[in-house]
């Protein structure tokens, strides 16, 4: 175990010193400044000389006790001298008070210092009052010692106010002082309670590496430009609630070893909290943040209270650590609200309502959900192994109140709807989406994609609809459910019809390859969510994207696959089946009544031979040869043995029609294709009704 380095040595002080009463403590003796005329600081004066010196002392004398150790009746003394007869109270110029002891009440109380007020290095052993005290130039306090109580409440600082390093060893009190430049309270330790309660920083507050042990209280405090908080230490309540901080506010890596209290909290510039660590519950209900927000790397041992703040920028989570929080909002953001890298040890849910939410590479250590209003959600590459559920709410989030939250930020938006943007990288055996648009949801690369739930009324993107030319001619598309990706690969084509979307720079391209194994993932999840019909859409595109594929299926297979989309969408479009039924078995009629059926129809002749003298006659009856036909052949009666012929050959019967050697044969590939036809749409219907 390294030991402590030695105390250093103490060092003389640079003005001519008083050198009274050497001690241990005191090597060099007393440190007092001489005062003018004198060998001999105010506190070592004789009685006479100290009498004629404060004789001479009057209101806004410049005056220089530096190191010089005041008991209380020396410094009422003092202090009655610089007394203004006008006001009652104590009116100094320059006050040099630099490493000076203050035995008793310091009583600054109303005083007016009108030159610099040097107090660095003094230490003030019983009270010190400055209440209501106007500093108009520098007020200098570095390395202070407040061993008791330190009294600025409503103090005036009209130039910079230096506290850097100070020690106060109790209750600091700056309740509704004002600091008009810059307020400089870095590397100060405060032992008791730190009340700035109602105080206006018109300057920049810095309260870098502050040390605040019990409470620090800094409600409806005013920040009016930046105020400075990082690397703080709050080892008590830290309290900022309806606190305005007008220009940025820096809380970077400060520890809240208690709780830390923003409730109702205005930050009208950046909120930078990157790397704060709340061992607390953190309070932020009903802040409002009008600039972007920070708490990337931040981490939240307990709950993170959001409900009802309002962020009208971007909010940053990125890699901030929940490790017992159970809730997250609801709360209201007009732009994104960044997750990616966060992680979540315990239960939670997050309810936003928000323009953007990205949830990149998150971790989930239990079970969660996401409830949403308006948001593009991005879940890509995300990790969770419990049941974890994404949702949209149809109506506002009500609040623990009753009253639902408000979404003024979000007014420009068309509706709440919820869209994914991508679910690549991400295990979906645990995943639930409820109510969400897939429209434009990126999904190669989804892993388990056959055991996610989609519950309620999750949509895809559909075909272009209506009819477009390609090529000189007609094309149209049967509407079905399709993938983004398939949006995206169909655009890059060189023959695209108008009306599919094209990817943005940063998605990358997925093929037909790539895109058959997540149809039949899809498909997949419907069939065991017995949605039959909605899986044959995925069927079909499954079967699409087969038939594009030069990589994996062969010339003959894909020939074969045309050829079922061509006659009847895979077995999925009842109407393409029909229509090529009605074709094939009016070009039977029409052959038939050209080829088919004879002139007339043949006619049986019996004949036979009586043997001389009687007995038994033997008749031998035959029928013509069928002609073809010579005259008319599209006739009434024509047609309707045509007719008959070939809807007894749909359902696979003969008709006992006489019929020419052209139609025996036409007749029998009649009987072998039209079944089929018809079979195939009864196939799409049932695709179609099955549940």
């Amino acid at each position: 175990m390294p030991q402590p380095s030695p105390e250093p040595s103490p060092t003389p002080p640079i003005w001519p010193h008083c050198g009274e009463d050497p001690s241990p403590e005191r090597p060099f003796g007393c440190r007092g400044i001489h005062v003018p005329g004198h060998t001999a600081c105010l506190a070592h004066l004789a009685d006479t000389d100290r009498d004629a010196y404060l004789a001479g002392v009057t209101p806004g004398t410049d005056i220089d006790h530096r190191g010089t150790s005041f008991t209380q009746p020396l410094l009422d003394a003092l202090l009655a001298a610089l007394r203004d007869p006008a006001t009652g109270h104590p009116r100094i110029g320059v006050a040099g008070f630099e490493s000076a002891t203050f035995e008793g009440v310091a009583g600054f109380g109303l005083a007016t210092f009108k030159g610099n007020a040097e107090f660095g290095s003094a230490t003030f052993k019983d009270d010190a009052g400055f209440e209501s005290a106007t500093f108009e130039s520098f007020a200098r306090f570095e390395s202070a010692t407040f061993e008791r109580n330190a009294l600025f409440e409503s103090a005036t600082f009209e130039r910079n106010a230096w506290f850097g390093s100070a020690t106060f060893e109790r209750d600091a009190l700056f309740v509704s002082a004002t600091f008009k430049r810059y307020a400089g309270f870095g590397s100060a330790t405060f032992e008791g309670v730190a009340g700035f309660g109602s105080a206006t920083f018109e300057g920049v507050a810095g309260f870098v590496s502050a040390t605040f042990e019990d409470v620090a209280g800094f409600g409806s405090a005013t920040f009016k430009r930046y105020a400075g908080f990082g690397s703080a230490t709050f080892k008590g309540n830290a309290g900022f609630g309806s606190a305005t901080f007008e220009d940025d506010a820096g809380f970077g890596s400060a520890t809240f070893k208690d709780d830390a209290g923003f409730w109702s909290a205005t930050f009208k510039g950046n909120a930078e909290f990157e790397s704060a660590t709340f061992e607390g519950v953190a309070g932020f209900v009903s802040a409002t943040f009008e600039d972007v927000a920070g708490f990337e790397s931040a981490t939240f041992e307990r709950d993170a209270l959001f409900e009802s703040a309002t962020f009208k920028g971007n909010v940053g989570f990125e890699s901030a650590t929940f490790e017992r929080a159970s809730t997250l909002g609801p709360l209201v953001c007009a732009k994104f609200v960044r997750l990616s890298g966060a992680m979540f040890g315990g239960p939670v849910t997050l309810a936003f309502a928000a323009r953007h939410v990205e949830c990149r590479r998150t971790r989930w250590s239990s079970t969660a959900e996401v409830r949403l209003r308006y948001a593009t959600v991005d879940f890509s590459h995300a990790v969770f192994e419990y049941p974890l559920t994404i949702a949209a709410e149809r109506d506002p989030f009500v609040l623990p109140d009753g009253q639902l939250m408000a979404e003024a930020p979000l007014a420009d938006m068309p509706d709440a709807t919820v869209r994914m943007a991508s679910l690549r990288g991400v295990d979906a055996a645990h995943l639930v989406l409820a109510d969400v648009d897939l429209s434009s949801c990126l999904l190669t690369g989804t892993v388990h994609l056959d055991q996610i739930r989609l519950e309620g009324t999750c949509s895809f993107d559909s075909v272009p609809p209506g009819t477009h030319w390609r090529g000189g001619r007609p094309v149209r598309f049967t509407q079905r459910r399709t993938l983004a990706e398939e949006h995206h690969w169909r655009a890059r084509q060189p023959t695209a019809a108008p009306g599919w979307n094209a990817a943005m720079p940063d998605v990358g391209h997925a093929g037909p390859a790539q895109l058959a194994p997540v149809y039949r993932a899809l498909r997949k999840a419907f069939e065991d969510g017995k949605y039959e019909p909605g899986a044959a859409d995925f069927y079909y595109g499954e079967m699409e994207m087969r038939r594009h594929d030069r990589t994996q299926t062969t010339r003959a297979e894909r020939g074969l696959l045309h050829g079922y989309w061509m006659l009847s969408g895979y077995g999925l479009r009842a109407s393409r089946a029909l229509g090529w039924l009605a074709a094939a078995m009016l070009v039977t009629i029409v052959l038939l009544m050209g080829f088919g059926l004879p002139q007339d129809d043949p006619k049986q002749e019996a004949t036979g031979t009586v043997p001389p003298g009687g007995g038994r006659v033997t008749f031998e009856i035959g029928k013509d040869d069928p002609h073809n036909p010579t005259g008319n052949r599209f006739t009434g009666e024509r047609f309707e043995k045509a007719l008959n012929v070939t809807l007894n050959s749909v359902v696979f019967r003969s008709a006992d029609q006489d019929l020419t050697t052209a139609g025996t044969y036409i007749e029998m590939a009649s009987r072998l294709a039209e079944p089929v036809l018809l079979g195939l749409a009864l196939l799409a219907v049932r695709n179609r009704v099955k549940r």
